[in-house]
């Protein structure tokens, strides 16, 4: 069951147009390196080491810029300890109007008492602006690395500025050092985030982003599998081109740059929409759609990587219109509002929003990917 189950999982006439098998990846010509999955497989514990590089990063760079700032983590009012509501608030973190009641009358406490222990609970567990500058910063220091890294690389790549150049002797062509650092290095900062989800700050976006994440690994992984590199590589460089500006926003909000805050943001509105609904669908997806019908022809694995890139597309979608509504209040009322995406605790009514944040993510920066590896993957 097993032996038939990898034979389906890695059989050639899904991966690969007709007359291509692995062996034929796995045997290059001399100073030739083509990809192996076994390489790729890398990234997984190297996505443990990248959690390590952040903590360290948060404390040694992060918390010292924002001491400078003077972002400090802030003293939050502690709850008077108490078993029976701490009992029910690990289950349920705003409880009822019903179970309220029912909490005052066993503890013989005023109905209002009650609501107010609850909301300075909540208020314990919320990030401090601190944490969420820090949590930026890694994600800002990221994105702008591995887009000047990208583009060096990306820029004297005939396929930057002719994407048929993607299907040329597909999938028999060489890969680059470059081209491999840059996958391992996506890869790995995807499987961080996927892992680090679930302590991160609670956002209202989480299964979106969740999912955003997994099509990346998934995207990613594919793409680097079947060689289909060329048009990964650039599909993660457009969407962490976008990210950079949206992390930026939101440190220049946390350190109440309100105005520079604005300005990013707004700057950012705009390459999302540059990169993520023109770049990256009438250039990207169309070859990947077209170019390659027409050069190699369609195959099983081609209409699962099209249909993940498309399921991508339809999620920029949804975040730009999001964006859209941040980034027109900010022109027209000179204010940034409240993120409908981020920095907004899902357990907390009484969150105070930022007033400029990430609409995306770490657009997928999801970014990728195909954002498609980046997903910013193969997004």
């Amino acid at each position: 069951m097993t032996a038939s189950m990898s034979a389906w999982i890695w059989s050639e006439r899904f991966w690969f147009p007709e007359n291509v098998t692995w062996v034929d990846l796995e045997h290059p010509p001399p100073g030739v390196e083509y990809p192996r999955l076994g390489h790729i497989l890398l990234a997984l514990p190297l996505a443990f080491a990248v959690l390590v590089l952040r903590l360290i990063f948060e404390r040694l760079v992060a918390k010292p810029c924002a001491y400078i700032l003077q972002i400090q983590a802030g003293l939050r009012r502690q709850a008077q300890p108490n078993a029976v509501l701490e009992r029910v608030y690990q289950s349920k973190t705003c409880p009822d109007l019903r179970q309220v009641e029912g909490l005052s009358k066993q503890l013989d406490w005023d109905v209002r008492k009650v609501q107010r222990w609850f909301r300075i609970r909540r208020n314990q567990d919320r990030p401090t602006i601190q944490k969420k500058f820090c949590e930026s910063m890694w994600r800002f220091t990221f994105y702008f690395g591995i887009f000047i890294y990208a583009i060096c690389h990306l820029w004297v790549s005939p396929w930057m500025w002719d994407t048929k150049q993607f299907w040329y002797n597909y999938p028999l062509q060489p890969l680059s050092p470059g081209q491999y650092t840059h996958y391992v290095a996506e890869l790995a900062f995807y499987w961080s985030l996927m892992f680090s989800q679930f302590t991160d700050i609670k956002r209202k976006d989480f299964l979106i982003m969740f999912v955003h994440h997994l099509a990346t690994i998934i995207l990613i992984t594919s793409s680097y599998a079947n060689n289909m590199v060329r048009a990964g590589t650039l599909v993660m460089c457009v969407h962490d081109a976008s990210d950079i500006f949206l992390e930026a926003a939101k440190l220049a909000n946390y350190a109440k740059y309100q105005r520079l805050c604005d300005a990013l943001f707004v700057v950012f509105s705009i390459s999302f929409f540059l990169t993520r609904l023109v770049i990256y669908p009438f250039w990207i997806i169309r070859s990947v759609l077209f170019e390659s019908w027409e050069i190699i022809g369609p195959y099983q694995a081609w209409w699962f990587l099209n249909g993940l890139l498309l399921v991508l597309q339809v999620l920029h979608i949804i975040w730009f219109y999001l964006i859209a509504r941040i980034a027109i209040k900010a022109v027209f009322k000179g204010k940034v509002s409240k993120d409908d995406r981020s920095d907004i605790e899902s357990s907390s009514d009484e969150e105070i929003n930022s007033n400029c944040s990430k609409t995306l993510s770490h657009i997928p920066k999801p970014k990728d990917n195909g954002d498609a590896g980046r997903t910013r993957c193969m997004g």
